[in-house]
C-alpha cells in the first residue's frame, strides 16, 4: 500500500497536474498549428515554387516491385514538419514572452508600506521603568 500512496502524492501534486493540463493543451495546440500550416501557409508558398506540394516531395531508394512498396526518403514531409515546429516553436515563445512581461508588471506594483511595528510587551514594560526612573530624578 506504501508505493500506491507514494504515487497518489505524486500524481496528486499540483506540478504534475499542470503539466498534464499543458500536454493536453499542447497536443490541440499543436493539431492547430498544424492545420494553420497546411491549409494557409503551405498553399501560397506551393503557388511562390511553382504548385509543388511538399509532402509528395521524395527521393525513391527502390522502385516499387509486385506488392512491395519502394523505399522512399520523404524530405518533403521533414520539409513540412521543420515548418510545423519553427511556427509551434514561435507561438510558444510569443506566449512565454506574453506571460513574462505580465508577471513583471506584477512585480513592478509598489507593496503598500508595512505597517510600524508594535513594540513587544518586554518593550513595553522597559519603556514604563525608563519613564518612572526619569520621573524620580
Amino acid at each position: 500500500m506504501k508505493f500506491i500512496d507514494e504515487f497518489k502524492a505524486f500524481a496528486l501534486k499540483g506540478n504534475v497536474m499542470d503539466m498534464a493540463v499543458g500536454v493536453i493543451i499542447g497536443g490541440a495546440f499543436g493539431k492547430i498549428v498544424t492545420s494553420v500550416v497546411n491549409n494557409v501557409i503551405m498553399p501560397p508558398i506551393g503557388v511562390i515554387t511553382g504548385g509543388v506540394d511538399f509532402t509528395d516531395l521524395k527521393c525513391v531508394i527502390k522502385e516499387a516491385e509486385g506488392e512491395a512498396e519502394a523505399v522512399t526518403i520523404n524530405y518533403g514531409q521533414f520539409i513540412q514538419d521543420v515548418v510545423d515546429f519553427l511556427i509551434i516553436a514561435f507561438c510558444i515563445f510569443l506566449m512565454v514572452k506574453f506571460v513574462a512581461r505580465l508577471t513583471r508588471k506584477k512585480e513592478e506594483k509598489p507593496a503598500a508600506p508595512a505597517p510600524a511595528p508594535q513594540p513587544s510587551a518586554e518593550e513595553k514594560l522597559l519603556t514604563e521603568i525608563r519613564d518612572l526612573l526619569k520621573e524620580k530624578k
